[in-house]
């Protein structure tokens, strides 16, 4: 009885340090996904195309505020490229950001809030543990509208939205 009492008295203490290692394993991943999304925003805010972009996985997407923006790694190089020439980039900075684990902990996804020249908005996208490295397989920037405002701001893009909308209901 001793021995049975024993081996399970062991048996909890190593799932107990398992999960506390787990626990550790992860809350070390996301202060490392939080160093790499403000090097990522650091990037971008200096007008550093290199750095920047290689926060990017080589398969990505990135998905801007214009309903139109969707684009791949190379497609979004490309459109950025003259406001990093001319050094009139973006930048934001990090208000308040969640980040959650895959079970297996080689993705995560995050969203934050950010401060940035259009006020508050959101990016928000998922990461992928990559050769050791965290890097950003698709991002997703949102202006924020807030629900006083709604009205206002439906009214001022509607005339253009329409136009889209009816598009891409003959392009299904």
């Amino acid at each position: 009885m001793k021995k049975t009492a024993l081996l399970f008295t062991f048996m909890l203490l190593v799932l107990g340090f398992t999960t506390i290692s787990a626990q550790a394993k992860l809350a070390k991943e996301k202060v490392e996904i939080g160093k790499m999304l403000d090097g990522f925003n650091a990037a971008a805010a200096k007008s550093d195309f290199a750095t920047y972009f290689n926060y990017f996985a080589d398969e990505s997407t990135f998905i801007g505020t214009d309903a139109t923006e969707v684009w791949n790694k190379k497609e979004f190089m490309v459109w950025a490229k003259p406001y990093f020439d001319k050094k009139k980039t973006w930048n934001f900075t990090s208000l308040k950001r969640n980040v959650f684990f895959s079970k297996d902990g080689k993705l995560a996804w995050f969203d934050e809030l950010l401060d940035t020249q259009m006020k508050i908005c959101r990016g928000s996208g998922v990461v992928e543990k990559i050769n050791g490295t965290w890097k950003v397989r698709q991002y997703v920037l949102s202006v924020t509208v807030p629900n006083d405002v709604v009205d206002k701001v439906v009214a001022e893009k509607t005339a253009i939205e329409d136009l889209l909308i009816q598009k891409l209901k003959t392009q299904k």
